[in-house]
C-alpha cells in the first residue's frame, strides 16, 4: 500500500486566548503545530495510513517542538531536516466570534524555504504513493525546486499529485505572483482541492462551473471544491459528485481544510489509488470518500488549532453514523 509525503512548512500556529478580538489588541496565545501540509500528513498517519512529511525546521526550540508533535501523530521524521541559517516558522492568528482566522506571519525567510533540490531524493518514492503540496512555499526559494524535483519524481514512479493552493496573500509581494506560481504548478497535480473562496482568485473567471473547468489543465483528473460547512463536491472531467457538510459548534477553523484533504487521500491510500485508476476509483467510492472527508474537516473545527485538534478515525465513523 502507498504512503502520504507531504512537502512544505511545518510551523507554529499561535492561537489567541480570546475570540473576537483583532490581532492587534490579542494579549496571549497559546502555539500549537500547524502547516498545512503537515496537518494532511498528521490526519493521514492519525487515520492509520503511512504518511511522511518533508520540510526543513530550524535549530530551535520550536523545531524540536514540531518533530515531537509530528512523531506524536505518526508522521516519519526522517526527511524533515534542520538548520541553523534561518528558524522555524510562527504564524500568529487572530479568532473571529465564528471562528475564521486573520494571520500574521513571520518567515523571512524561514528554513523551510531553505530546503534544496539536492535534499530531495527520488528512491524515496514508490507507485502507489501521493505527494501532497501547496502553494505557501513555492515562493521564489530553493523550496519551490525541491518541490519540482519531488513533483517529478513521484510522477516517474507511478505515483499521485495532489495540490491544494490554500491560498495565504500576506505571504507574497504581490498578488499576482501567488496566482501565477499557482497556475504554473496546477498542470503537474492529479488531484486538485480549491475552496469556494478561493476559487475566482485563481482562475479569474466569476462563473463558478465555467471557473471549475478551467482547473482540468495538464494532468489534472479531479478536482475537489470546498464550501466550509456546506460541504463538497468532486469534479471529474464528465462527471460531478455533490455532499453535504456536518452540522458542528465551531471553534477554530484552523486546518479544517487540512483535515478535509487528509481525510480524502486517506481514502485514497486505502483504495490503493494510481494515476490509472484513480478516475474509476473516486466513481465507485465518492459517497463514502466525501462522507469521511468533510465529517473529518468537521470535527477538526470543534478544537482549537490544526494537528491538535484532528479527530481520531472512530470520532470522524461515529460522525458519520
Amino acid at each position: 500500500m502507498g504512503k502520504l509525503f507531504s512537502i512544505g512548512e511545518v510551523l507554529i500556529d499561535f492561537i489567541p486566548l480570546e475570540k473576537g478580538v483583532a490581532l492587534k489588541d490579542v494579549v496571549s496565545f497559546e502555539r500549537a503545530p500547524g502547516g498545512a501540509p503537515a496537518n494532511v500528513a498528521a490526519a493521514v498517519a492519525k487515520y492509520g495510513q503511512k504518511a511522511a512529511m518533508i520540510s526543513k525546521l530550524g535549530n530551535d526550540a520550536f523545531g524540536d517542538f514540531l518533530v515531537e508533535k509530528l512523531v506524536e501523530a505518526g508522521v516519519e521524521t526522517d526527511k524533515v531536516y534542520r538548520t541553523g541559517e534561518a528558524n522555524t516558522a510562527l504564524a500568529f492568528v487572530s479568532l473571529k466570534d465564528n471562528g475564521e482566522r486573520d494571520f500574521s506571519f513571520y518567515r523571512n525567510p524561514s528554513a523551510d524555504l531553505l530546503l534544496s533540490e539536492k535534499e530531495i531524493n527520488p528512491a524515496w518514492f514508490q507507485a502507489g504513493d501521493i505527494l501532497h503540496f501547496c502553494s505557501v512555499d513555492l515562493v521564489e526559494s530553493p523550496m519551490k525546486q525541491a518541490h519540482k524535483k519531488a513533483i517529478a519524481a513521484v510522477s516517474a514512479a507511478g505515483g499521485l499529485i495532489s495540490f491544494d493552493p490554500n491560498v495565504r496573500l500576506p505571504l507574497w509581494a504581490d498578488p499576482e505572483d501567488c496566482r501565477k506560481a499557482i497556475l504554473e504548478f496546477l498542470p503537474t497535480a492529479d488531484i486538485v482541492k480549491v475552496s469556494d473562496e478561493e476559487l475566482e482568485f485563481i482562475t479569474g473567471i466569476k462563473e463558478e462551473s465555467d471557473a471549475i473547468q478551467s482547473l482540468f489543465v495538464g494532468n489534472v483528473k479531479a478536482v475537489v471544491y470546498t464550501k466550509g460547512a456546506a460541504g463538497a463536491d468532486l469534479f471529474l472531467k464528465d462527471d460531478m459528485f455533490e455532499s453535504s457538510g456536518y452540522a458542528v459548534e465551531p471553534v477554530d477553523t484552523t486546518g479544517a481544510g487540512d483535515a478535509f484533504i487528509g481525510g480524502f487521500l486517506y481514502q485514497l491510500l486505502v483504495l490503493q489509488a494510481n494515476p490509472a485508476n484513480m478516475e474509476e476509483v473516486l466513481r465507485g467510492n465518492q459517497t463514502d470518500i466525501l462522507r469521511f472527508a468533510n465529517a473529518s474537516g468537521a470535527l477538526t473545527t470543534t478544537g482549537k488549532g490544526a494537528i491538535s485538534a484532528l479527530p481520531t478515525k472512530g470520532e470522524v465513523e461515529q460522525l458519520i453514523g
